[in-house]
């Protein structure tokens, strides 16, 4: 069964919008508003990675035994992966730099009724169309829609892998309709914070602020808390305060002294839960690509020590 664009874009997860290229179907998850203040602001770093496919899926459900489409990979940032997802389990991993910019992946599926989930790298932009499922299907019902506002660590960077990542790992136990607007560089900005028309999310994940803990004010904090609770009201959100981060020993005390301030500020909100971020994931250069950025294996612990929070708090 060969998909049309329109039939494509309701197995597609992840995206706010969508344009057609040349018959390829492009997903952003950012408005044109908030992409042309991102051009503007930092043209060669930002704003790449606002097109970024990070926590974009194609998810169904089949008894198919293949499933085909054309991509195109229109610009790159790491070389990260496309996943194959059945009943939960990667099945088949196929890297940004094994393949060419434009091509056809095709992956055979087991027989029997199951749940499809394909990745789309995370720290790249890709477009896609004729996806051919060779038998019927049917779409999954999400749960909440949750906007999740983060740096690099958000939009994937790290593990190298894009089913990998640690919003990736803690959506497999979550199961939200994910809006991931993670941006690589990215700090608390105000400015990033303007309405998205449409779009109403049920709850709002933050995971800012290892970017800026060397500010010598929180303005830009508070702003950022103000600008958000004054577009989405009461929404309940979740602050995940900073990471460890062991690439500059003698800038942890400061660090830990702004994951403090950051806290001070999101209790003043009754709508806003905290999570200390020292505490998901271990100290230890193992779990990190770079003593910044969690691996694979950090991003697994990462994500599952913030689904076991987001439970406790009862997020």
């Amino acid at each position: 069964m060969l998909l049309t664009n329109d039939k494509i874009q309701q197995i597609y997860f992840g995206a706010y919008s969508f344009t057609e290229e040349d018959g390829y179907l492009r997903a952003y998850q950012y408005t044109q508003a908030q992409m042309d203040y991102f051009k503007a602001a930092s043209d060669d770093f930002w704003y790449p990675r606002t097109m970024a496919s990070n926590s974009k899926t194609l998810e169904f459900n089949t008894a198919a035994t293949k499933v085909s489409f054309d991509y195109k990979i229109v610009w790159v940032g790491s070389q990260d992966s496309f996943e194959l997802m059945i009943d939960g389990v990667i099945s088949r991993i196929v890297y940004v730099k094994d393949i060419e910019e434009e091509g056809t992946l095709s992956f055979d599926l087991p027989a029997g009724e199951k749940s499809v989930v394909i990745y789309l790298p995370a720290d790249a932009a890709v477009l896609i169309r004729n996806v051919d499922i060779n038998d019927s299907y049917t779409v999954p019902v999400k749960k909440e829609k949750v906007l999740w506002l983060g740096d690099s660590i958000t939009q994937g960077y790290g593990p190298l892998r894009s089913a990998q990542t640690y919003v990736s790992v803690a959506n497999r136990l979550l199961g939200y309709d994910i809006l991931n607007l993670g941006i690589g560089g990215y700090v608390y900005d105000k400015n990033s914070i303007v309405p998205m028309e449409g779009y109403e999310p049920d709850k709002i994940i933050v995971a800012l602020g290892t970017n800026q803990y060397g500010d010598k004010t929180m303005d830009a904090v508070e702003d950022y808390y103000k600008a958000l609770t004054g577009i989405y009201g009461d929404t309940p959100i979740l602050c995940i305060t900073p990471l460890w981060r062991g690439d500059n020993p003698e800038g942890v005390p400061t660090l830990t002294k702004y994951c403090e301030n950051i806290r001070k500020v999101a209790e003043k909100y009754k709508n806003v839960k905290i999570v200390d971020g020292f505490k998901l994931v271990p100290h230890l250069p193992e779990y990190f690509l770079d003593l910044l950025h969690p691996n694979c294996l950090g991003c697994e612990v990462y994500g599952r020590n913030l689904v076991e929070e987001i439970r406790r708090l009862g997020f």
